[in-house]
C-alpha cells in the first residue's frame, strides 16, 4: 500500500511510532521470567530491588534500548548503501562491514587474551570502519572513479578476503572461537548501555546525517551527470553517505555483532509504502528497523526456552523469505 499524500505519511510515521512504543514495551515485558506491566511502573518508580525490577532495569531495557538503536541504524545504513551503489541489495555486508569487524575481533581475541566486551566492541568498530574505508578506496580508484558496479565488485572482495582470513584465525585459535562464536552471530543479548554508549554519540550523528542528506540522495538517484548539471558536488555526497554507513552499520556491528536482512529487506517495505522520496525513506526504514530487531528478539526468546537463539539467526529466518520473493519478483519498483 502505497501512501500518496504528505498527510498520509505523516499518519504513518505516527502509527509507526506507536508500534515502535509497543513493541518497546512488549520487549520489556515479555520473556523467561514473567513480568507485568505493573512491575515494570514499579521497577522504575518504586524500585525495591527484587529480583523482577532488577530484570527489568539491568537486562531488559537495555536489551531493548540497543535493539531499537541497532535496528534502526541498520535499517538506515541499508537505505543508503542500496541508493550509493544503485544495488538493491546492497546491505552492510557488501561493504563488507561484518567481514572487517568479525575480523579484527577475532584478531584481537587470538592475540590479546582477557580484553574486555567493551573493548571487543571498540576493536570491532575500528574493523568495520577499515573495511569500508578500503573498499571506498577501491572504488573510487582508476580513470572512471566510483561507480556502483565497481563499489559493489570491491566490497564483495574485501568481504570474500576478510572472511577467509577470519576463519584462519578461528582454525588455528579454537579459544577465540568459544569467545567469538555467540558474538559472530548476532545479539543484543547479554549487552548492557556500557556497550552502547561509546557509540552513541555516532548513532546520533548519523542518523541526523541520514535525514539531511536525504534530498541530496534524491538528486543523485536521478543520475549523476543531471545531478552535476543541477549544482551538486556527487563525489561529496557519495563520500558523505559512505562515512554515515560507517557510523550506522559499523556501530551496529560493534555492538551487536554481525545482524544480517535488515538493511536488506526493511528498505524495500519503506518504499512499498512512501515510494522512492528518500526524505521519507529514510525515518520509515529507521522504525521499521527498530521494530523488527524488536521483533526478532522476543521472538528468540521462545524458541528453545529457556535458552536463546542469536537474534542474527532470527533475522535471517524471517528476512530470507522476504529476500527470496524480492529477488524472484526481480526487484520490481526498487
Amino acid at each position: 500500500m502505497l501512501l500518496k499524500s504528505t498527510s498520509m505519511k505523516g499518519w504513518g510515521l505516527l502509527v509507526g511510532s506507536v508500534l515502535l512504543f509497543l513493541s518497546f514495551a512488549a520487549s520489556i515485558v515479555l520473556g523467561y521470567t514473567d513480568v507485568n506491566l505493573m512491575d515494570v511502573y514499579q521497577a522504575f518508580f518504586n524500585f525495591q530491588q527484587t529480583n523482577d525490577h532488577i530484570i527489568i532495569r539491568d537486562v531488559r531495557l537495555p536489551r531493548a534500548i540497543i535493539a531499537v538503536c541497532v535496528g534502526s541504524s541498520l535499517a538506515m545504513s541499508g537505505v543508503l548503501m542500496q541508493a550509493l551503489t544503485r544495488n538493491p541489495l546492497a546491505s552492510p555486508g557488501i561493504f563488507g562491514i561484518n567481514a572487517g569487524a568479525s575480523m579484527f575481533v577475532v584478531i584481537a581475541v587470538s592475540f590479546a587474551a582477557g580484553l574486555s566486551m567493551q573493548s571487543l566492541t571498540w576493536v570491532s568498530f575500528v574493523g568495520a570502519a577499515v573495511a569500508a574505508i578500503i573498499v571506498y578506496a577501491i572504488g573510487a580508484a582508476g580513470r572512471e572513479g566510483l561507480t556502483p558496479v565497481r563499489l559493489t565488485l570491491a566490497g564483495a572482495a574485501i568481504a570474500a578476503l576478510f572472511s577467509s582470513l577470519t576463519q584462519g584465525f578461528l582454525v588455528m585459535n579454537e579459544k577465540a572461537l568459544d569467545e567469538v562464536l555467540f558474538w559472530l552471530a548476532g545479539s543484543v543479548q547479554g549487552r548492557s548501555l556500557d556497550y552502547l554508549l561509546p557509540v552513541l554519540p555516532y548513532f546520533i550523528f548519523a542518523w541526523i546525517g541520514s535525514l539531511l542528506i536525504a534530498r541530496h540522495i534524491n538528486l543523485l538517484m536521478m543520475g549523476e551527470e543531471v545531478a552535476t548539471g543541477l549544482g551538486q558536488k556527487t563525489a561529496w555526497i557519495k563520500a558523505a553517505a559512505g562515512l554515515l554507513i560507517i557510523a550506522l552499520a559499523g556501530g551496529a556491528v560493534a555492538v551487536a555483532g554481525p545482524i544480517g536482512f535488515i538493511g536488506i529487506v526493511v528498505p524495500h517495505f519503506a518504499r512499498s509504502l512512501v515510494g522512492h522520496d528518500h526524505r521519507w525513506v529514510v525515518p520509515y526504514s529507521a522504525l521499521l528497523g527498530a521494530i523488527l530487531l524488536l521483533f526478532a528478539d522476543i521472538s528468540a526468546r521462545y524458541i528453545i526456552m529457556p535458552e536463546e537463539v542469536p537474534v542474527g539467526v532470527m533475522t535471517a529466518i524471517i528476512g530470507t523469505p522476504f529476500f527470496v520473493y524480492i529477488a524472484r519478483k526481480g526487484l520490481k519498483g526498487s
